[in-house]
């Protein structure tokens, strides 16, 4: 979209300046009986209305929060969102959300939406001047994720991912008790081998023999045009196509949130591992059925010999997929093991061995061995607002502020890559064969058929914006 013309903010910036005023009003200066004012409001846009859309509601509590539009290219999606969400207040609603950010005036939009869409609906958002918060995983590929970073550095924009584990408390406590040497410097961390996605093969775009619905041209995106599959449509985090692995205990679905929780705790937040190999084959098999492990006196333990910290995310259903044992290494020589099934352990989070003992971190619950570390008066206790609160407020703050949140778009293309490398190094198969990473070029240093799995060809169309 061509923005030859001075746009909104250009206006808004102008005006503020002539009548002398912040373009951010604090809410003591013009608030009324608590609410935030007009001027503290931040509108915002939801694009993609299904089910994780719905977290909005988590963010009811958050001053300066509104949500006036959404958006969705299935019809009728965003006119049933509006109506379920909107508590009777007249949003707008659209098929194409470039329209709704110039009609609507949006300072912020949410991106909700499949994983192959996002990034290409992100940087458009950011080229028209609209801070994004980003549904996990943000992107398809390492080399889109990049662009991505690129664009918001590009446009300064103020960017959330949406690995919400930054932003609990309990959770930043014990990742600082990890980083601060609390159990010494950290020699293993265990985290989950968590399930890759699956591969479609029952069609083909040979197999698109008429014009398709043009809102399912727009959903396929970047990816493959094949004839419209309820199994592609409403499964989409189960294929590769559309996804690094969706589903719950996926490499993407649930290892996102794993692995941002072991950057976090390492303080590897802008690099990444500088080795990688492959212990066995990739095969299907069963990831365990979910119920907590080891009983003593009616507590669950955990890996610590703490209380099993995953037992609140185990009440799932057996799966099972592709799966294969990885390790890591970091240039400081912490190995990251990614071995753990899903009965045992953390599978939102990790276990980390020091010098001096463990802690296991997964959401909303910590455990250590030396027990004490954990019931430290300083651990402030599991959280009391819903978990995606805690996100939403620290994104709204940093649009005032103009700072970076905490989980700023580097943070998730650090995270997402982890995944990524698994599902790489899996793809190619080279079974005990170690693997150089250079995490500032992004890119093998020893093995140019991985460098071909950093990103994927576009279906013409559907190219990222240029930002250069």
């Amino acid at each position: 979209m061509s923005r030859n013309q001075w746009s909104r903010r250009d206006v808004l910036k102008a005006s503020a300046a002539a009548f002398a005023l912040p373009a951010w009003l604090p809410g003591r200066v013009l608030g009324r009986d608590g609410t935030a004012p007009p001027s503290e409001t931040v509108r915002v846009g939801v694009i993609g209305c299904g089910g994780r859309a719905r977290v909005i509601r988590e963010g009811a509590d958050v001053a300066g929060f509104r949500v006036v539009a959404a958006c969705d290219i299935e019809p009728g999606r965003a006119e049933q969102f509006a109506k379920d969400m909107s508590a009777g207040e007249p949003w707008g609603v659209y098929q194409d959300f470039r329209e709704m950010i110039e009609k609507e005036a949006l300072d912020a939009v949410m991106v909700m939406t499949t994983t192959h869409t996002g990034g290409w609906i992100s940087i458009h958002a950011m080229q028209m001047e609209t801070d994004v918060f980003i549904e996990k995983p943000m992107c398809l590929t390492i080399a889109e994720g990049r662009a991505m970073v690129n664009a918001a550095r590009r446009y300064q924009r103020v960017t959330q991912v949406g690995t919400q584990q930054r932003s609990m408390p309990i959770n930043n406590w014990a990742s600082d008790l990890v980083k601060n040497g609390a159990i010494g410097k950290i020699r293993t961390v265990l985290a989950p081998n968590f399930v890759g996605p699956f591969r479609w093969t029952k069609t083909s775009s040979a197999d698109v023999t008429e014009p398709v619905e043009p809102w399912w041209d727009q959903w396929t995106n970047q990816a493959e045009l094949r004839p419209y599959d309820t199994a592609l449509h409403r499964g989409w985090a189960r294929w590769w196509d559309y996804d690094g692995g969706g589903l719950v205990f996926g490499v993407t679905g649930w290892g996102t949130h794993s692995y941002d929780q072991v950057n976090r705790a390492l303080g590897t937040d802008d690099t990444g591992p500088v080795e990688l190999l492959l212990e066995e084959e990739v095969a299907d098999r069963d990831t365990g059925r979910f119920v907590g492990g080891t009983t003593v006196g009616g507590v669950l333990i955990g890996e610590t010999g703490d209380i099993d910290t995953g037992v609140d995310y185990h009440r799932m259903a057996r799966l099972s997929g592709p799966r294969a044992k990885v390790r890591m290494w970091f240039e400081n020589g912490t190995e990251l093991r990614l071995h753990l099934d899903g009965d045992r352990g953390p599978g939102l989070g990790a276990i980390f061995t020091g010098e001096d003992g463990r802690i296991e971190i997964n959401r909303n619950r910590v455990a250590s061995n030396p027990l004490e570390l954990v019931r430290d008066p300083d651990n402030p206790g599991p959280i009391r607002r819903p978990e995606t609160a805690y996100h939403i407020e620290d994104w709204i703050e940093a649009i005032k502020s103009r700072g970076r949140c905490t989980a700023d778009v580097e943070i998730g293309q650090r995270s997402t890559t982890l995944c990524y490398l698994v599902n790489i190094v899996r793809d190619i198969g080279r079974v005990g064969e170690r693997l150089r990473w250079d995490p500032v070029a992004e890119r093998f240093t020893n093995c140019d058929e991985a460098n071909q799995h950093l990103d994927r060809p576009r279906r013409k169309g559907w190219e990222l914006p240029d930002i250069s």
